[in-house]
């Protein structure tokens, strides 16, 4: 019995150990945001093994929520918090702390088959807005425009509201998508299709250059591009330990070739 027990206490304390120094991350939301987090997160796995990073989607209000309800570290996001979240956060005993770590710009997108190459900001807003119903008022085809979003939940809903659609309403049969990669596949799998997505995820799409501009490193940067926005993450309060750790690597010279290399536009 005195052997079992040492055994077992031997175990107890092993794993006790291996608990106090074994760190977890969880960080939630804008799926704009989520192909640059997730390989930020492998990097700094593969670095430390006492280290492990979750990073789910969902959009950046599920982020937020999450960040103000204190279920996540860190919150992804492709738009600004909120007033009214802010209030909410203060509520909660929560002060967000924004960084920027990436620029973006909202790509407008259409099928591979569609003439329609170019728009003019009128032009997407009116096709956004419904004013706009056939492609052959913009110079294509006679078929009518099959409208493709994110979802009310997303940043890039919002952003795009307010970049391209100067917060007018979006029209009601628009086919609302949960994830950029959703809006992708729609329009590729949709001949009539216009969406819009982060630019990171132009791969095999065809965008639409918006007055004569088209959606790239240097014209997010050079401010060019009408539709470019900040790209974000929060922590409650400034950033500690190993979250911080993160948000560091992300905005050093590394993580910026990192997000470079994932199609964003880096800050560096």
């Amino acid at each position: 019995m005195n052997l079992v027990k040492k055994l077992f206490m031997t175990a107890l304390a092993v794993t006790c150990i291996s608990s106090v120094s074994f760190a977890k991350i969880t960080l939630e939301g804008s799926t704009t945001v989520l192909p640059i987090a997730q390989r930020a997160a492998e990097e700094m796995m593969d670095a430390n093994d006492k280290i492990e990073i979750s990073v789910r989607g969902g959009g950046s209000g599920v982020g937020i929520n999450s960040i103000i309800a204190k279920k996540c570290d860190i919150a992804m996001a492709s738009r600004a918090i909120k007033d009214s979240e802010l209030q909410k956060a203060a509520s909660n005993g929560v002060q967000p702390k924004a960084y920027v770590i990436a620029m973006d710009g909202i790509a407008v997108v259409v099928n591979d088959s569609n003439p329609v190459r170019k728009l003019s900001k009128a032009q997407v807003k009116d096709i956004f807005t419904g004013k706009i119903s056939n492609w052959s008022e913009v110079g294509g085809n006679n078929e009518k425009i099959t409208v493709v979003s994110r979802d009310s939940a997303s940043g890039t809903f919002e952003a795009f509201g307010e970049l391209a659609l100067n917060k007018n309403k979006l029209r009601s049969d628009a086919l609302m998508q949960a994830s950029n990669q959703a809006v992708a596949t729609t329009v590729k799998n949709t001949k009539s299709a216009i969406g819009y997505v982060g630019i990171g995820y132009l791969q095999g799409l065809a965008d639409v250059s918006i007055d004569g501009v088209n959606a790239s490193v240097e014209t997010v940067l050079s401010g060019k591009y009408p539709y470019s926005r900040p790209l974000f993450m929060y922590t409650n309060g400034p950033a500690k330990g190993e979250a911080k750790e993160y948000i560091d690597f992300l905005l050093s010279k590394d993580g910026q070739t990192l997000v470079t290399r994932e199609g964003f536009v880096g800050l560096k």
